[in-house]
């Protein structure tokens, strides 16, 4: 048993375990209550996207604001990308976990200022308690600063995800455009509030867990960057909170879903919220999300679009980098806001 709590990663760990390892598991009130969970027929807003470029666009874009407003989440479908690049991507992340030990560990490392890293739970230099995933974490825009730092083992690693990030940027400009113009701005504002751009993304892996009630997958947490998109496999996990419950969302097969980041809640001057979601890990299946993070570039100024300040909606924050920001959330504990940090003064 001591040997098997030695790896490095989860994955290598899990199988070999017939009780949660004390580091992972939760304090009592701070469990994944699952009487607590909303069972409802309700889930996030589904948009169908086919309609952003027809006679219906406006119809639509008040459809995304209104999810950006009220949920913070929403799922799309008729997005664009192929089925195949799709299945392409899930396909190669699975092979990834699959990969022997010896070969994946060419990409660990626990510094999170690395561009590209495999590592385990979130922080481990940071965090008291452990959770239960496996990531590997790749900067992907521009792709060409980036791609030769990508693992090179399944060997159509680089080519498959490189495919994947071009077809999801895409589709996040086409969505930044549209929330620009749901808040009344002029539809290039956002493109133009984030600098040269960034673009992460994150392979998580969840494996089996045999005492799913005891621990998380992720905490509850907000994402410190701009806009998510999510590609998840067909294993249910991810919760969004909702009205103070936290609400399942099923995935749909070929929909991603979309939610809206801490900067994005600046820039709008709190009219789009930035929502505390969670994912949770079950006794039977593994399970493998794919979320892309599109933010500003590190020295991008961020802060409240001038357009939403007046008299009664004076300046919820103050300026700062996007790079102020991140060191902050990685630093801090993963279920601690770091919004609260960059509050203008009421002084």
């Amino acid at each position: 048993m001591a040997a098997a709590t030695t790896k490095l990663l989860l994955s290598d760990l899990a199988s070999t375990v017939k009780s949660v390892p004390s580091n992972y598991i939760r304090p009592i009130s701070d469990r994944p209550n699952l009487t607590e969970v909303q069972i409802s027929d309700g889930s996030i807003p589904l948009v169908d996207l086919q309609v952003l470029n027809g006679p219906s666009r406006l119809d639509t874009i008040k459809q995304i604001g209104q999810a950006c407003q009220h949920d913070g989440f929403f799922q799309v479908r008729n997005h664009g990308i192929p089925e195949t690049i799709i299945n392409n991507m899930l396909t190669i992340a699975r092979a990834f976990f699959k990969s022997p030990e010896s070969e994946r560990l060419k990409s660990y490392s626990d510094d999170p200022s690395k561009s590209t890293r495999l590592s385990t739970s979130f922080n481990v230099n940071t965090e008291k308690i452990s959770n239960w995933r496996d990531y590997l974490r790749l900067h992907c825009y521009p792709l060409q600063d980036y791609m030769h730092e990508w693992p090179s083992n399944p060997p159509s690693f680089r080519e498959v995800v490189a495919e994947y990030c071009t077809s999801v940027r895409g589709l996040v400009l086409r969505l930044l455009e549209a929330i620009s113009e749901s808040l009344g701005l002029q539809r290039d504002f956002i493109d133009k509030a984030l600098g040269k751009h960034g673009q992460h993304m994150a392979l998580n892996y969840y494996p089996p867990c045999p005492q799913p009630d005891l621990t998380y997958g992720l905490p509850g947490h907000t994402d410190p960057n701009l806009i998510t998109v999510l590609l998840q496999d067909d294993v249910p996990g991810l919760q969004v909170l909702r009205n103070g419950k936290w609400l399942p969302v099923s995935p749909i097969p070929n929909t991603f879903i979309v939610n809206i980041g801490d900067q994005m809640q600046v820039l709008s001057n709190d009219r789009y919220k930035s929502v505390l979601h969670r994912a949770l890990v079950n006794c039977d299946k593994e399970r493998i999300s794919i979320p892309t993070f599109y933010c500003p570039s590190p020295d991008a100024v961020i802060a409240p679009a001038k357009d939403l300040i007046d008299e009664r909606h004076p300046a919820v924050y103050k300026n700062f980098t996007y790079a102020e920001y991140y060191q902050k959330f990685w630093n801090r504990g993963l279920d601690e806001r770091c919004l609260d940090l960059f509050k203008a003064s009421t002084a």
